[in-house]
């Protein structure tokens, strides 16, 4: 239920009924069934518990603050050789700490592995061939290699990569560029891409690149490894001259060119065109914030695809955006972050001319249409130093079929989140100890641990701000807006007794839900509602009638301290989209792409490259507010309640960190084990904080349990869950 149209009025009626919803008393004198009244006042709590304290806009409005203060500077070279020298280092850094964050070192180096599965028939003047090739053991991708039918001895080569194309290295914009390539007399090597085309099954989307991080492998390093294994693959070739090797690509292709082009320098010129953008660009508008590939954990940290195009440096770099495309990548928009504030770094080596930015207009969308090839053919001729092409040879006869184009998997090929399991499987971790002083040990190095793969920081609570109170039928309520210091917030609602004592015992409870952890599925049992006082199910009566407090809590990124827009209501558009960015054709596509990116999903993107964690910020959230109300009311008793996976996560993850903090913990619908998560599997939209890197590859539920001691945890699991 939103705030919108609810009068101040009206707000404060409803909130006064909590007072007489909440404690169902003994004492009172029922005019109406005890089986009626119960369900009545169940139903009030629910929908006064739903209230939302704070708007989602307030909430993003938020994170992007926080966010824009962790953007990094552009690097300042002075010379040339300092910018080289830099560069060098930051692409060491990048590559071991980041891309390959976890990666088996014999996976990473091993050699191309190319399987020539024979030619397609094909247009004079070119060859047309199939090739399989291995990414990582188990995990087999294709390509096709466009070939001039007589080379003119070592001739240049370009790896054309696959955007967000269903039928993929099929797609028709992308083969008459290959053909054309190929009839320039360039190798062309068009790369299959993970969850596209060949690779287009549920597990290769690529937000469960969210399982690979899991398990300790950073996402982003297999969908580099496979494009690198490209390049291995035509610097080995006899005909190839490994001198001039470019690479070029649409939309999540563009991508995939900037973060090979810029870390491997093997790459000499790249056309990216309409889909990548500078971290501040991603900040400042959602249609800027990639899948989830695009922002490993920490890249943010030193730099962003601003810094990324500027190591390109002095190689040759052509940056294409559409005036109106319709997923909001515009030229304007791009330009200041990719081009002029990073044509002083070519400067720098007298190579101003190695960097150019295009702007179509025809048809100026997010596409590699006419216009924009016969850019690509100019920039590769010129800087391949060929005779220049100009205008595109018509192909159109040329083009295959999606079927023609086929070269085939192995049956058992592996997915994304098939690996994840895979490595999953082979976890062999310390046994947790039995004997006390072995225990307290390996609690303390686990605790270190933790608090080093969550990027655990305190934080302090700056404000409360109270937004309601009520007194009614012996019950007082308050509702707060919990401002932290690090400028983020979360919401409560305080609830206790008239009679209560202000330091008596204190329940914190969360619902990964947002329902202020009201079970409201007990209203259908007549035989449960007429013990409703005396059931624990019922959580806020159940302590407030044993004389206790109780603080429902939404912690970032859940309820109304959610950025997303509520579940129940339907799919959000920002105005701008069909005012500014699309047309009424182009709508049903844009509504598909925002489906699959609720706010809490980008912002959690960003803030884990910037260097955070969603569930760290989540548990120093919780610990906050323990801290919070241990001094406002002097209790020194505090538990924590969680309703499903999400909240039982981060409660343990609060107590492992801070295990004097809480007196017990209770959890229901939880996992029983990480592994629930490759399993299910459980989409990272669905759950962004629990996909913290390296969480599932050191610990899991019960190491988190057992760390948490002397914290009482109980907790229950739905019945068959396994995993």
């Amino acid at each position: 239920m939103s705030n919108t149209g609810l009068s101040r009025r009206g707000f404060l009626q409803s909130t006064s009924l909590l007072a007489g919803a909440t404690l169902v008393s003994t004492s009172a004198t029922l005019t109406e069934p005890p089986v009626a009244l119960a369900q009545t006042r169940i139903e009030e709590v629910g929908t006064v518990l739903k209230l939302r304290l704070q708007t989602e806009d307030v909430v993003d409005f938020q994170i992007r603050q926080y966010l824009m203060k962790r953007v990094a500077t552009l690097p300042a070279p002075k010379t040339a050789a300092g910018w080289t020298s830099e560069q060098k280092h930051l692409r060491e850094h990048l590559l071991e700490d980041v891309i390959f964050h976890g990666w088996p070192k014999e996976w990473v180096n091993a050699q191309p592995t190319f399987e020539d599965l024979g030619l397609v028939p094909s247009g004079k003047e070119y060859r047309l061939r199939k090739l399989r090739y291995k990414i990582v053991p188990g995990f087999s991708t294709t390509a096709l290699l466009y070939e001039p039918e007589k080379p003119n001895g070592k001739v240049p080569a370009i790896i054309d990569l696959n955007g967000h194309a269903a039928n993929g290295k099929a797609a028709d914009y992308k083969q008459k560029r290959c053909i054309n390539n190929a009839l320039q007399g360039i190798y062309a090597l068009s790369l299959e891409w993970l969850g596209m085309g060949e690779l287009a099954v549920p597990e290769n989307n690529h937000w469960s690149g969210a399982h690979l991080n899991l398990v300790g492998l950073g996402a982003t390093g297999l969908f580099y490894l496979a494009i690198r294994k490209a390049v291995d693959y035509l610097c080995q070739h006899p005909n190839v001259d490994c001198k001039r090797i470019g690479a070029t690509g649409l939309s999540g292709g563009a991508w995939q060119t900037i973060i090979i082009a810029s870390l491997d320098e093997r790459i000499a010129a790249c056309a990216p065109a309409c889909g990548y953008f500078s971290f501040t660009s991603a900040i400042e508008r959602n249609s800027d914030v990639g899948d989830l590939e695009y922002h490993p954990h920490d890249l943010f940290i030193d730099g962003d695809y601003s810094t990324l195009t500027a190591m390109v440096a002095p190689r040759s770099i052509l940056l294409m955006y559409g005036a109106e495309d319709q997923y909001g990548l515009r030229a304007p928009l791009q330009k200041p972050h990719l081009y002029d504030e990073i044509k002083p770094f070519f400067k720098l080596y007298g190579k101003e001319e190695n960097i150019a930015f295009y702007e179509n207009v025809d048809p100026g969308t997010h596409n590699y249409e006419l216009d924009s090839r016969e850019q690509s053919y100019a920039f590769f001729t010129r800087h391949f130093n060929m005779p220049v092409v100009e205008h595109e040879v018509q192909v159109d006869g040329e083009v295959k079929s999606y079927q023609e184009l086929t070269v085939g998997l192995p049956k058992d090929n592996l997915t994304i989140t098939g690996l994840a399991r895979k490595i999953a499987a082979d976890f062999q971790r310390q046994p947790i100890p039995e004997d006390a002083p072995s225990r307290s040990k390996w609690a303390t190095t686990s605790r270190a641990r933790l608090k080093e793969i969550i990027r655990y920081k305190p934080v302090t609570m700056r404000h409360a701000w109270p937004l309601f109170s009520t007194r009614n039928k012996g019950v007082r309520s308050i509702g707060y807006r919990l401002e932290f210091d690090n400028e983020l917030s979360a919401t409560a609602i305080w609830m206790k007794s008239t009679t209560a004592a202000d330091d008596a015992p204190l329940a914190i409870l969360l619902d990964d839900s947002g329902l202020r952890s009201i079970r409201m599925d007990i209203i259908s049992d007549p035989v449960r509602l007429q013990t409703l006082t005396t059931s624990p199910d019922n959580a806020v009566s159940w302590h407030i009638n044993r004389g206790e407090q109780v603080l429902a809590v939404n912690l970032i990124f859940t309820g109304d301290a959610s950025p997303d827009y509520p579940k129940n209501e339907p799919l959000h558009v920002p105005e701008i989209y069909p005012q500014l960015l699309s047309t009424p054709a182009q709508m049903p596509g844009v509504m598909a792409w925002l489906a699959t990116r609720p706010p809490s999903a980008l912002y959690g993107l960003l803030l884990s490259a910037a260097g955070d964690r969603p569930l760290g910020m989540q548990a120093a959230q919780l610990v906050g507010v323990a801290d919070w109300v241990r001094k406002d009311s002097g209790t020194k008793n505090i538990s924590v309640e969680t309703q499903g996976i999400r909240n039982q996560v981060t409660a343990l993850v609060a107590c492992a960190v801070e295990p004097a903090c809480f007196s017990t913990l209770s959890t229901r619908d939880g996992m029983k084990s990480l592994g629930y998560l490759l399993e299910k599997p459980v989409r990272y939209q669905e759950a962004p904080d629990l996909f913290c890197l390296d969480l599932y590859k050191d610990f899991d539920i019960d190491t988190l349990a057992a760390i948490a001691e002397p914290t009482k945890v109980r907790q229950t699991f739905p019945e068959g869950q396994v995993g």
